[in-house]
């Protein structure tokens, strides 16, 4: 059984796609599961009826208004770094009026319907291939993995925004008498399960690179230090995931193949920029090209 794995990292997703894209047009991979994180839930479903023209469209044309109805959060730039800053005015309209959280997601929400027709889930539920995504419990303090075979249209679509709920800058949501978050902060790069779930070989997209390249920014604002403070605690998640991931792997006799990003893209996943990430796909699909090069040098190139 073959699994790809994506793993969160916000608009970094679109290097994941670009991955996808070669490792099913190109390689021709056939999966039997697909499991995403955060970003990676909002590709899963378009890659596993091969749809990837139609994904990349939605991936590389997304800005911050299609994402955040209450956006958090100003985007200024100096010395061509992009850095965020508070935005007073809809924080403090956020809070005044109830909510728990510095913005809202709710665009974001209304995307996913938007480009996830009730036919299509139809026809991907009725697939033998199995689309899973990962969701934060905090009532609960546990993980979950929300397969599309357990749930109606309704339902999994929820399942796959809650996962991309990237709190307190995003929405709190509330589902089944419990508060969930996104799925990266619980298992950013869930190989476990997919072994567990029975897969034998796993390609896994790891949004970040496989060593430290780069020393953080000095903390500009509460904001930023906020910001570094959860990408440092998601570095942290994510090296825990890889390590007991590999050791069940190896338990199982499993082969995993790892697809980590061969540079730093950005340090802020939260700004999402569509010439950025138009090139972030390309780079992700052409890296994807010369590792299966490097791994299988004799094997004939297919024609794009």
């Amino acid at each position: 059984m073959r699994a790809l794995i994506i793993s969160g990292g916000g608009s970094k997703g679109a290097f994941a796609g670009g991955v996808a894209q070669y490792l099913i047009e190109n390689q021709k991979l056939e999966y039997d599961m697909f499991i995403g994180t955060s970003t990676g839930s909002l590709l899963v479903s378009h890659l596993a009826l091969k749809k990837v023209k139609e994904i990349k469209e939605i991936y590389t044309s997304v800005t911050q208004e299609d994402i955040f109805n209450v956006c958090p959060f100003n985007i200024k730039k100096k010395n061509g770094i992009e850095t965020i800053s508070i935005n007073h005015f809809n924080v403090l309209r956020n809070i005044l009026s109830g909510r728990k959280t510095f913005g809202e997601s709710h665009n974001l929400q209304k995307l996913i319907k938007k480009h996830v027709s009730e036919e299509g889930f139809n026809a991907l539920k009725a697939m033998p291939v199995d689309v899973v995504v990962t969701v934060s419990n905090l009532s609960l303090n546990q993980v979950e993995y929300k397969s599309i075979k357990d749930f109606d249209y309704e339902d999994f679509l929820e399942w796959v925004w809650i996962s991309c709920n990237y709190t307190p800058f995003m929405s709190l949501a509330k589902k089944d008498g419990c508060e969930y978050v996104d799925g990266g902060l619980g298992s950013l790069v869930p190989i476990e399960e997919a072994v567990k779930r029975g897969a034998t070989v796993i390609d896994a997209v790891v949004l970040q690179t496989e060593v430290t390249q780069y020393n953080r920014m000095p903390s500009l604002n509460a904001f930023s230090l906020l910001t570094n403070m959860f990408a440092f605690m998601l570095d942290r998640i994510e090296y825990q995931n890889i390590r007991i991931g590999k050791y069940v792997a190896t338990n199982q006799d499993a082969i995993i193949n790892f697809y980590y990003t061969p540079t730093v893209l950005t340090t802020n996943s939260l700004v999402f920029n569509k010439e950025k990430m138009s090139a972030w796909w390309q780079s992700g699909f052409e890296f994807a090209k010369y590792k299966n090069q490097e791994i299988s040098p004799l094997k004939p190139e297919k024609t794009d």
